[in-house]
């Protein structure tokens, strides 16, 4: 069992497309200061062309989880936010607590279509696809967080499956399953915000945090904030189940 000697471990569970190296400028900022895994899901990076699936993204946490330790804390965006939301749920004793960005909607009705829409026309042309999503990177990010996002490469034929697992997912019993510590995180122009009350009221020990004038995935962009985030979740969850205090227990 790991212990808090050398800080709570730290597992990253990225987006839709992209892979486990998204999370490299914030793991850098992190440094050594916690043990870090960043794992590629089904159909992403290293495991491309495998099948995606909920049960099958939460394995790989999973297994994550159990290389650190078997206890961490973890942090993930979009599609890595509702698995971790997923793992939560269904390892309550291996997950600490639960930074889940991005992901506060249901996406159903008008939005869900249009989701499964561009789902499939990125499937129907992959290649130009993944250029494009490469070029958006570029634009909507800094340059070592836009190399991030690719350099694990990108992998748009997985898209229809992953909308098609998220639409079928039950976030808010999951929230509500889950007894840890929850920091739903959004950027305050992120379009998958719009349910995040309905969210927040499900989870048994929860808390919104709005970032000003970010976006879906700006908000890796300040990653001196984000960081300070995912350690201040860290040193609570950090307190609870070793009893050490927290910065403003000591202030």
């Amino acid at each position: 069992m790991e212990t808090n000697e050398t800080g709570l471990p730290l597992v990253f569970v990225h987006g839709t497309r992209v892979s486990g190296t998204m999370w490299r400028p914030l793991i850098h900022a992190i440094g050594d200061r916690h043990p870090t895994a960043a794992p590629d899901l089904p159909g992403h990076g290293a495991r491309r062309g495998e099948p995606f699936s909920i049960p099958g993204a939460v394995e790989a946490v999973a297994e994550a989880v159990d290389e650190l330790g078997g206890r961490a804390l973890l942090v993930g965006l979009s599609l890595g936010g509702y698995v971790t939301l997923a793992t939560a749920a269904a390892h309550p004793d291996r997950v600490l607590g639960a930074v889940a960005m991005g992901c506060t909607t249901l996406p159903r009705g008008l939005f869900g279509a249009v989701y499964r829409g561009a789902a499939r026309l990125a499937a129907g042309h992959p290649r130009e696809a993944n250029r494009l999503s490469a070029f958006a990177f570029r634009r909507a990010l800094p340059r070592t967080h836009a190399r991030a996002m690719v350099s694990g490469g990108l992998s748009c034929e997985i898209t229809p499956s992953v909308v098609r697992s998220v639409q079928e997912m039950e976030p808010l019993a999951a929230l509500s399953a889950y007894p840890g510590p929850v920091w739903l995180v959004n950027g305050e122009r992120d379009h998958f915000r719009r349910d995040e009350r309905l969210f927040l009221r499900a989870c048994r020990d929860g808390r919104l945090i709005v970032r000003p004038g970010c976006g879906h995935l700006t908000s890796l962009t300040d990653t001196t904030e984000l960081t300070r985030h995912v350690l201040d979740a860290a040193a609570v969850v950090t307190a609870r189940t070793y009893g050490a205090s927290t910065p403003e227990e000591t202030q």
